[in-house]
């Protein structure tokens, strides 16, 4: 067996299961099978390999289901793929097949089941990879910094739980100008020289790893810059999508059989880690530029966040947006929620009149990092909070954000029953970072670090 071109991933991961991305290679006409075995740390014996087909319309790329495991247990496995010589063989004959595996040893820990356990996780996005006629200039600039992740997340106390990667993991629209990337060839060599980076590939072999899409995945400011001739970009940007970021998480069901279902309604998704409830947007793809219903969300997805925010228990709600929920940048603000004030501010309204505790918007996007409370002037008791991380890697080319970019000095909207306010309660961060949240019992504590692991600032929130 051969080491995975691409992977592995470690993906959506509950008490008593698993999923695992991983890619092989083409070999002509022959037939190629990827595989992973795993077992408790410490234990002797492997599990029977579980394995899946690979073909071409997959970019030989597939999705390991590991189910029936142990809750808050660590676990380690290897994964590979093949190609037998005989050209009737199936994932149920090949078990019997005298295998060696790489040798390569990876490691992660399932979900723990027990309530206000600390949880600790990581939050980045916008990660700047150039490449040029499909060859990525200077990688390891944009992959040092998950070296910097990957130290910390081997001592972290709490472990780390998940890594949460909140858009522009890959820029297919670099160099727009000069050599736009349209092809789905292309788009493809562009996902796997990105996630088969040294340092991003350990680190998402061995932390569970969530993804949402924001605009470089398609084109700069997706839909508003969208063209007739987009269709076609928009097809294989998404089908890319599909295969790298959206394939190993909750979007896809499982199945009664316990395998992941290859059919996906939609990009946004929900997963949950003990009291701790997360909903991941899709504030891309979905929105509806149109003066009459103007929305960042579509409607099914508006309703079923609301339904979620009023109904779910959980003792903290992390939202995640790809793009600034607020404070309002003073100019270029109108890909963000600054444009879809309307629908802003019905979800703050119904965070207000159903009192609603402990709700955090999660976001990327801006090039510069920082923590903001929002606050009603007609009801002291209401608070949210956004949390935003970016970037993981910048481009020379685009500016980092400081303070002076956002709109800090007015209310960010006006009602009948009061103003809401809000005010900035971090420094904005103006350099390459990643932020590490801690959630316990009595609060959440952001901790940004810079691209080498230094910490740069420590933002405390309190829990209500």
């Amino acid at each position: 067996m051969f080491k995975p071109t691409v992977g592995p991933i470690i993906g959506h991961t509950t008490t008593n299961h698993a999923r695992i991305f991983l890619r092989g290679e083409l070999q002509n006409d022959a037939l190629v099978f990827a595989g992973i075995r795993y077992r408790r740390t410490g234990d002797e014996h492997w599990s029977k390999g579980l394995f899946a087909k690979l073909n071409v319309l997959r970019d030989m790329s597939d999705v390991i289901a590991l189910n029936n495991l142990s809750t808050d247990t660590d676990y380690e496995y290897q994964a590979g793929w093949f190609s037998p010589m005989s050209p009737v063989h199936t994932v149920e004959t090949v078990q019997e097949l005298p295998l060696q595996w790489p040798r390569e040893i990876y490691r992660f820990r399932t979900q723990s089941s027990k309530t206000k356990t600390p949880r600790a996780y990581i939050v980045g996005s916008c990660r700047y990879l150039r490449m040029t006629a499909g060859i990525a200039w200077a990688p390891h600039l944009g992959d040092r910094i998950f070296a910097s992740i990957t130290s910390l997340a081997e001592r972290a106390e709490p472990p780390i739980s998940a890594m949460l990667m909140t858009g522009d993991q890959i820029y297919v629209d670099d160099l727009n100008l000069v050599a736009p990337d349209r092809e789905y060839k292309d788009i493809l060599r562009k996902y796997r020289t990105a996630f088969s980076q040294p340092h991003v590939s350990t680190l998402m072999s061995g932390v569970p790893t969530y993804m949402i899409l924001d605009d470089h995945e398609i084109e700069d400011n997706w839909p508003s810059n969208k063209s007739k001739s987009d269709a076609y970009l928009y097809k294989n940007a998404m089908a890319a999508y599909e295969l790298y970021q959206a394939s190993h998480s909750p979007a896809h069901e499982l199945l009664a059989n316990g395998q992941v279902n290859r059919k996906l309604q939609q990009y946004w998704y929900q997963f949950s880690d003990g009291d701790i409830e997360w909903f991941i947007t899709d504030s891309r793809t979905r929105r509806n530029l149109s003066a009459s219903d103007r929305r960042i969300l579509d409607e099914e997805q508006e309703q079923a966040l609301l339904k979620w925010l009023i109904n779910s228990p959980a003792r903290v709600k992390f939202v995640v947006t790809s793009v600034m929920f607020y404070p309002d940048r003073k100019f270029h603000g109108d890909d963000a929620w600054k444009a879809y004030p309307e629908q802003r501010l019905r979800l703050l309204e119904t965070i207000r009149t159903q009192g609603i505790k402990n709700v955090f918007f999660i976001s990327g996007d801006v090039h510069g990092s920082l923590t903001s409370r929002l606050t009603h002037s007609g009801v002291p008791d209401f608070e949210v909070h956004t949390i935003v991380s970016s970037p993981l890697c910048n481009s020379k080319l685009l500016p980092y954000a400081k303070a002076s970019t956002f709109i800090l000095d007015q209310a960010l909207a006006w009602t009948a029953a009061g103003d809401y306010r809000h005010e900035l309660t971090s420094e904005v961060i103006s350099q390459d970072n990643f932020a590490h949240l801690i959630v316990d019992t009595e609060q959440v504590r952001v901790n940004y670090h810079d691209r080498d692991g230094k910490r740069l600032q420590s933002i405390s929130i309190k829990l209500r």
